[in-house]
């Protein structure tokens, strides 16, 4: 179903397939009229269109008539071997399924059917017919063992009843006002309910189908409720009245995209096309809300990723209770006057209808937004059935309309035509088989957020194992594509010195580890070389000094090289990554992991080679004399103090560094899980341990650095105690912000992995 209020010219790529459709439903509704008033058979042939890209599509869809009206009137009518004589063209690709199953309902009609003949003539297509409808579980086949439904486009018995159905007509409880939308199959129409005096939009349609059943099932903000239905007995004819919802459907919007410059696109677009939609016919006038008011300020790609946050939390909805829609198309997304989406017409979702050789028959304007595997499913050659398909191919389709509204076309080079023989289907098939070609990934907007492109992406991976799971996952990463915060980490401002450092964590990593260490040997050589001078002379404090280099010397680059060897994978991927290079899930796991455990890893090999360098310095001291107590244990506390120092302040700017340069572009390269949440709650838990150790520095460095000694020496070393209290309270101070710069930062990508995050907010 098309709405088209608010519709500007129609796009002729994205009607082609409805055109189609509703030639061929035209076709056989003039067939079935020759049928009834003839008192011969009319000729088949004189009905075939000369188009040969729509010629066996529509001799299949007559067929199917032929045989339901020749085995109405005699026991003997003609069998498809019959018309393969008479039309060559039925052998040029296997019989469709759809075809072999009416023949079996039409002359069940008139005696029981043995399926083991067509078992063996038509095995393939028996298998699908067994696996869509359950015919094949009989050992034969009769009308009383089932109502078997029809795949004929048109109903024979009503092909004009909709025709005479329109605006300003009472249908039962309804006096139809205004059209709001027509397809091959139904006509849409705005209506005031007499018994209750509302407004309802009413669907009437031919009598066949499970869509109000199915939508009955449904109740979430972002699906159109379905009220109830109502049989139009003497016309064949079924109605369904469901909520009206005003703003007119995506393809509106997307033929109003389509003739606005890429920079005047935002979320004020989608409003003008809600409103051009609402006021038609003067129903309603758009009224301002802070919905309203909240989209107007979006840009356009965090209005799509809106919009598709949305829908994909109504699929998640859906699937959870067994129903599939299988026909997401920008026709079938309704809005309302605020800009929310809603999803309409599941009736594809639980319909028994056989594919057929003609897909676009049973599936209208979609087939450029379906699956590769619904492709398969629906293409007559081959052996996919439609029960293989699950959430992941709404999904899938869903990708595709977004795509769609950020572009204004679809990521795929189908050309005229597509998807109306078999051929054509195959290669539409094969196209989605591959990943997006990158000339259509150039074609999204500059300003598309990494998040939002890493999700499409996702969406149409040709394997649905690479696709996300559910709808709820993918509706997080689009919700994560409006958290500005959240996705500036993943997708730096251009121009920033983040962006141009992205994925280069050696330069930062590595002049973050230095600051650290020369503030702790700053503070050392100040308080500790002074007392070995007064202790044991100059000469000893200079022998002290160069060994104090020499071990810096040696075990710097030991520390470094330790250090490149255990996080090698925070080195090494994201260089990968900036290379254009490809890594499985595991990897990307560990790369994450490891980052995440870097400045922690910093830390232990910096207190590792301090704890060493001062063992080293005390064994040399002893060899001059032995040191006094309260001088050694002055020493060994100071030591300790410049190892904190060199600790938390290598910890602090390597962990800010790396959290916000280089672990979201990790996130973005590939899925995470709820074991990286918790590996973040941990870093945070950590973080404030630092934090502790920072503060306490100045605390307890200055006692440490007086109490055990005596009056000259505690003179000699109030210079640098001084340095130490009044630098640590500064240092502490930036430690402190950048804690909460990274708590801030820890938080916006605990939303980023945490799928469920946002749902217990």
């Amino acid at each position: 179903m098309e709405y088209h209020l608010g519709a500007t010219a129609p796009d002729p790529g994205a009607d082609r397939a409805a055109a189609t459709q509703t030639a061929l439903t035209t076709l056989v509704a003039h067939f079935s009229a020759q049928w009834r008033g003839a008192d011969s058979p009319p000729d088949l042939s004189a009905h075939l269109p000369a188009d040969p890209g729509l010629r066996r599509s529509a001799l299949i869809e007559l067929i199917k008539v032929d045989l339901h009206e020749r085995w109405r009137r005699t026991d003997d009518a003609l069998r498809l071997a019959d018309y393969r004589k008479r039309f060559p063209e039925l052998s040029t690709a296997p019989l469709p399924p759809d075809l072999i199953y009416e023949e079996i309902t039409a002359r069940s009609r008139r005696h029981e059917v043995d399926l083991a003949e067509y078992e063996q003539d038509y095995p393939t297509q028996m298998a699908r017919i067994t696996a869509d409808s359950g015919v094949g579980t009989l050992p034969g086949y009769a009308p009383d063992r089932g109502d078997p439904r029809s795949t004929v486009l048109a109903d024979p018995t009503a092909p004009d009843a909709l025709d005479t159905i329109n605006p300003g007509a009472t249908v039962d409880d309804f006096d139809l006002l205004l059209p709001l939308g027509q397809g091959a199959f139904a006509r849409v129409f705005l209506a005031r309910q007499r018994s209750l005096g509302r407004m309802v939009a009413v669907k009437i349609s031919h009598d066949r189908g499970a869509e109000p059943q199915t939508l009955a099932q449904l109740d979430h903000d972002h699906i159109v409720r379905v009220f109830d239905q109502r049989q139009i007995t003497d016309q064949h004819l079924k109605l369904m009245y469901m909520q009206y919802v005003p703003g007119g459907t995506l393809l509106g919007v997307l033929r109003m995209l389509r003739r606005t410059p890429p920079d005047r696109r935002g979320g004020a677009l989608l409003l003008e096309a809600v409103d051009a939609a609402t006021t038609t016919g003067g129903i309603l006038e758009p009224q301002n809300s802070p919905a309203r008011a909240e989209l107007e300020q979006l840009s356009w790609p965090e209005t799509v990723a809106r919009i598709g946050s949305r829908l994909a939390t109504a699929l998640d909805y859906a699937n959870r209770r067994g129903v599939l829609h299988r026909d997401i198309k920008p026709a079938n997304v309704l809005l309302t006057a605020d800009g929310k989406p809603k999803l309409a017409d599941f009736n594809i979702s639980f319909s028994r209808h056989l594919p057929g050789a003609s897909p676009v028959a049973y599936f209208g304007g979609s087939l450029p937004y379906m699956s590769p595997e619904q492709l398969s499913a629906i293409h007559p050659g081959l052996a996919a059935s439609a029960a293989d398909l699950d959430t992941r191919s709404d999904l899938y389709a869903l990708g595709v309309v977004l795509w769609e509204l950020l572009t204004g076309t679809i990521p795929f080079d189908d050309e005229l035509g597509c998807g109306e023989s078999a051929r054509s289907l195959q290669a539409m098939i094969d196209r989605r088989n591959t990943r997006i070609d990158p000339r259509y990934r150039d074609q999204l907007p500059p300003d598309t957020p990494a998040v939002l492109r890493h999700a499409l992406l996702t969406c149409l991976a040709p394997d649905p194992a690479d696709r996300y799971a559910t709808g709820a996952e993918l509706a997080h990463q689009l919700e994560l594509s409006q958290d500005r915060t959240a996705r500036d980490l993943v997708d730096p401002p251009t121009n920033s010195l983040r962006a141009r450092l992205r994925m280069r964590p050696m330069p930062v990593v590595t002049l973050s580890s230095i600051f650290g260490q020369l503030l702790a040997g700053l503070y050392m050589g100040a308080h500790n070389i002074r007392l070995v001078e007064g202790q044991f002379g100059a000469a000893a404090a200079d022998t002290m000094t160069r060994l104090g280099l020499i071990v810096a010397v040696i075990a710097y680059p030991l520390g470094i090289a330790g250090l490149l060897y255990w996080c090698r994978q925070v080195f090494l991927v994201p260089d990968g990554l900036r290379r254009g290079r490809r890594f499985d899930e595991a990897t990307l796991a560990k790369a994450r992991a490891d980052t995440l455990a870097c400045g922690d890893r910093i830390a232990v090999v910096a207190f590792t080679g301090w704890l060493a360098a001062g063992v080293v310095l005390l064994i040399r001291l002893y060899s001059f004399r032995p040191i006094p107590l309260g001088l050694l244990t002055d020493l060994i506390a100071s030591h300790a103090v410049a190892a904190a120092v060199a600790v938390v302040y290598t910890y602090f700017p390597v962990t800010f560094f790396v959290l916000r340069w280089y672990y979201p572009g990790l996130v973005a390269a590939g899925h995470t899980s709820s074991a990286e949440a918790e590996r973040l709650h941990r870093l945070v838990r950590r973080s404030r341990i630092y934090l502790g150790v920072a503060a306490s520095v100045p605390l307890i460095g200055v006692p440490a650095g007086l109490v055990f000694l005596n009056p000259d020496q505690q003179q000699s070393v109030i210079g640098p105690i001084v340095g130490l209290c009044v630098g640590g309270l500064f240092a502490f101070a930036i430690a402190l912000r950048t804690f909460y710069a990274l708590d801030a930062d820890l938080s916006a990508l605990n939303r980023i992995v945490d799928p469920h995050l946002h749902q217990r907010s």
